[in-house]
């Protein structure tokens, strides 16, 4: 179980490196998700931009409690909190209309909706998983493997967005 767990730190560590990077590689980047989170939860724009940062700040903690070894529960809880907040903001922006493009890894023009609430339920279900304890001593391989497999799930939600585009595309007819 314990290869498990690492695979699920492994991915939940990329994933939220990856966001809180996409969001701050530069003004643009943060401003778009500021204009994101003011879609979503109508705010001035000083609240806006201090929930913003609190967002950022939050997915930055998971990545560093996740990389210590004593601090990777109390991660996986905040990892599974912040991953429920956005949870709640995706059925909020479902349930108003809202369009309000996906900012979750920097620029992209997908409105929030079903695929995300999708994609944030699979993260949970790794933060679960990742929560169940294991006590085996741990052999280079299943830590090599495991790293891999985190690595790889971690792609598919980062290019969730890209998969969901490709599977659904209809087959055009003559």
């Amino acid at each position: 179980m314990q290869y498990v767990v690492l695979a699920c730190r492994v991915a939940i560590g990329v994933v939220f490196l990856v966001a809180v990077l996409g969001k701050m590689r530069g003004r643009s980047a943060f401003a778009g998700f500021r204009v994101s989170v003011r879609g979503l939860v109508p705010l001035g724009p000083r609240a806006s931009t201090a929930l913003s940062g609190a967002i950022v700040l939050a997915e930055g903690c998971v990545v560093v409690l996740l990389a210590i070894p004593g601090t990777v529960q109390v991660g996986l809880m905040l990892a599974g909190t912040v991953l429920a907040g956005f949870c709640a903001g995706i059925i909020r922006a479902m349930r108003s209309g809202s369009t309000t493009p996906c900012r979750c890894f920097g620029a992209t023009g997908t409105p929030l909706g079903r695929r995300h609430l999708v994609r944030n339920t699979g993260l949970l279900a790794l933060v679960a998983a990742g929560l169940v304890p294991g006590h085996t001593s741990p052999h280079p391989a299943g830590i090599a493997l495991s790293v891999l497999v985190g690595a790889v799930l971690a792609a598919i939600v980062i290019f969730f967005d890209d998969l969901a585009d490709l599977f659904a595309a209809q087959p055009r007819r003559p």
